[in-house]
């Protein structure tokens, strides 16, 4: 048997020999691999973090011992050490184990994780709480993949370096998390401080305070400090976090078990915070990875000899949007493009290569993002912020407060709009129309397909009165013809695509679709389809003569029922003293769990056939 077959918790590590467990590291590789190659997956930040999470369970006592991913796609090599081997082929797939940490899965999953820079605030909780119930165990936070500079991490640290609290965090450098450092003297401290001798000297010096002068231990270990502190000087990262109040070590190379499992053993007895630097490499040990980490930093299933993704035939709405931003930007100058941290993802890569002066990626930082579009439209730039749904919600305040409030002409393309399938409930966009529409002075709108993206995106760029969104989903565009030119489209304006009797469907975004699918299950019925392209504001004028001329609404939308498009349509009746049977097609008040698009879809009954029904049922009111 395998060295990973006899591995059914994080004890059956620790009776492993060194060479037993890099073993260990080259199976867990070969498995992740193995099935991301055929679910897809976050792969190289998994590979990267490997022999890091080997040792950390070979060291500390999980679940006793509490360990918090961030980012939470780091977590393959957890998963597969912590009971869950044997359903490791069910990752991301529909009801099998989900791509991030998950509490109701496994004990040993601390804190659910899709978003980055959280672990920080979390472990310092959970760590105040042991301390408040005189508990005795270990908290870590391992952060990776960019997390380290978000603004919740920052705010984290510095409030967890001023209480001394016990915390060991981990920061999984892949060099996509911290800037290289400039200047002769900090590359030259950087080299001492990542040789072996340096660390290894410094951690048994540490520890040899506290052993042989238990009496002075305290005095003499902060003498060292100082002395250290005076030697590194203020431009090292080292310096960075020990301004912060963490005694730091660092960096390690984190592909070496001895050196990783070394530290672990003698940082985890030291008190207070402490932050061990560990350097690995994204996709490490697999070559397309390596040299494309961009690309399997999260993809699709890909062929393992020939390193490629497969890829769909049709154009995907981000990219679509992507070249359409591009086309736009060559004839007009102060078009800006801005995303965090998801310049693949968005399709702003062509962007990137053709106007890298006016492209903007700030990392994991969307608040900063919004803020800063907000600031670019003061001297008459045209910002256009690609973020997907699932981030910008924690911009919300930014864009509340900064933009919207100041009434300022800043463009949101709000990908990844509506259930996203893998990725789950952290990563689903279906709340975006709710928390968007209760902002005021803020233009809400959904396409029905690309060539009114399009024009919506033009029409977003003309729009001087305040900020515009256009969200779209993750799937591929339609496939319908492209005009030469872009039209404008009045701000608040339906379109009726289909002139029917009785029921009113009033479709927006992907459930204009829908809607053009449900006609064909309904017989002799044929009801009245609208694309209500518009969300916010509402075209009143076209509602008013529906109302009149129907005898029943239906709505359709990917989005959250709880204050969405359909609420907006329930709302204007009301106000309008409107009496008139509504029924509303869209996403329950509960969190989605991760599968393939259509079969979530129509668990929450949002499909043609669910839409026909609710035709079916009001047509004879």
């Amino acid at each position: 048997m395998s060295i990973l077959g006899r591995i059914d918790s994080p004890a059956d590590l620790k009776r492993l020999s060194l060479k037993e467990l890099n073993q260990l590291a080259r199976e867990v590789r070969t498995r992740i691999l193995e099935v991301t190659s055929r679910n897809g997956g976050h792969v190289a930040p998994n590979l990267g973090a490997v022999e890091l999470t080997i040792a950390l369970h070979y060291v500390f006592d999980a679940p006793r011992d509490k360990i918090i991913w961030d980012v939470g796609h780091q977590c393959y090599t957890h998963k597969l050490l912590t009971g869950r081997r044997d359903r490791f082929d069910t990752l991301r797939q529909y009801r099998g184990i989900s791509g991030f940490p998950k509490r109701e899965e496994s004990v040993y999953d601390v804190f659910n994780t899709g978003h980055a820079g959280t672990s920080i605030s979390a472990a310092f909780g959970l760590a105040k709480a042991r301390n408040m119930r005189g508990e005795d165990f270990k908290v870590v936070a391992v952060v990776g993949d960019g997390a380290i500079v978000s603004g919740m991490a920052l705010e984290g640290l510095n409030h967890l370096g001023d209480s001394q609290t016990n915390i060991m965090v981990v920061l999984n450098d892949n060099t996509m998390s911290i800037a290289h450092s400039t200047g002769a003297i900090s590359n030259y401290l950087s080299r001492l401080t990542a040789t072996k001798f340096y660390q290894r000297l410094r951690a048994r010096v540490w520890e040899l305070f506290g052993r042989f002068f238990r009496k002075y231990g305290d005095y003499m270990r902060g003498w060292a400090q100082r002395i250290e502190r005076g030697i590194k000087g203020i431009w090292t990262l080292g310096a960075f976090f020990e301004n912060f109040g963490f005694h730091y070590f660092g960096p390690v190379d984190g592909h070496d078990l001895r050196e990783l499992i070394f530290y672990f053993r003698r940082l985890k007895e030291i008190p207070g915070p402490v932050l061990l630097h560990v350097g690995t490499q994204k996709g490490h040990g697999f070559k397309g990875a390596i040299d494309n980490p961009e690309l399997f930093h999260g993809t699709g299933p890909f062929d393992l000899a020939s390193c490629r993704v497969a890829s769909s035939k049709t154009q995907s709405y981000s990219e679509f949007f992507g070249s359409t931003l591009v086309e736009f930007a060559r004839k007009d100058p102060r078009i800006v493009a801005i995303t965090a941290g998801m310049t693949l993802g968005t399709g702003l890569t062509s962007f990137r290569e053709r106007f890298p002066d006016r492209f903007f990626d700030f990392g994991i930082s969307e608040e900063h993002c919004a803020t800063f579009a907000a600031g670019l439209t003061l001297r008459g730039m045209k910002p256009v912020y690609v973020v997907y749904s699932t981030f910008l919600q924690r911009a919300f305040d930014q864009v509340l407060h900064d933009v919207a409030l100041q009434k300022l002409p800043v463009v949101l393309a709000v990908d990844r709009g509506g259930v996203v399938g893998a990725d789950g409930p952290t990563h689903h966009g279906v709340f975006d129309l709710s928390y968007l529409r209760m902002i005021p002075n803020m233009v809400v709108a959904a396409p029905k397909d690309e060539a009114e993206l399009r024009d919506l995106l033009y029409t977003a760029l003309c729009y001087e009165e305040g900020p515009f969104a256009i969200r779209y989903p993750r799937s591929s565009v339609v496939g319908v013809k492209i005009p030469a030119k872009p039209r404008k489209i009045a701000v608040g304006s339906w379109e009726t695509l289909l002139q029917g009797s009785r029921v009113a469907i009033l479709a927006t975004g992907t459930g204009v679709e829908m809607a053009r699918k449900a006609l064909d299950l309904l017989g002799r019925r044929r009801p009245t389809l609208v694309n209500a392209r518009f969300v916010k504001p509402l075209d009143e004028e076209l509602l008013g003569k529906i109302v009149k001329s129907h005898r029943a609404v239906v709505s359709v939308e990917e989005n959250a029922l709880a204050g969405g498009f359909g609420s907006a349509v329930l709302e204007w009746l009301q106000d309008h003293n409107v009496d008139i049977p509504v029924a509303r097609i869209g996403l329950p008040d509960r969190f989605i769990e991760h599968g393939p698009q259509d079969r979530l879809l129509a668990e929450c009954g949002v499909n043609a056939e669910a839409l026909a029904r609710a035709v079916r049922k009001v047509w004879r009111t």
